[in-house]
């Protein structure tokens, strides 16, 4: 498995995502459940704007197919997806 980030950007649309925030975190929380989401969290300096998502895959499309379910992409509240593969190389995280 690799170790993977994605920035996701949202659509500037804060009263829709608080709406959905709910139903998108309880994605997320299974996505962690099943080990492919090792952690999530907005980036606080971007107002909201912006959040990182780290996860373990096979390879970038396995990571970005895990996420086509989340509810903040079904009402179309992200703007991009952007995805790195990530090499960690002083300390650890999930398998890593």
């Amino acid at each position: 498995m690799t170790t993977f980030a994605v920035t996701y950007h949202y659509a500037d649309e804060p009263e829709r995502l608080d709406a959905v925030r709910p139903e998108h975190r309880a994605f997320l929380g299974r996505l962690h459940e099943s080990g492919e989401l090792i952690a999530s969290g907005p980036y606080p300096d971007t107002g909201g704007g912006q959040a990182l998502l780290i996860l373990q895959g096979e390879d970038d499309s396995d990571v970005l197919a895990a996420l086509d379910g989340d509810p903040f992409r079904r009402e179309g509240l992200i703007e991009r997806r952007e995805v790195h593969d990530w090499n960690v190389v002083i300390g650890s995280i999930g398998g890593a």
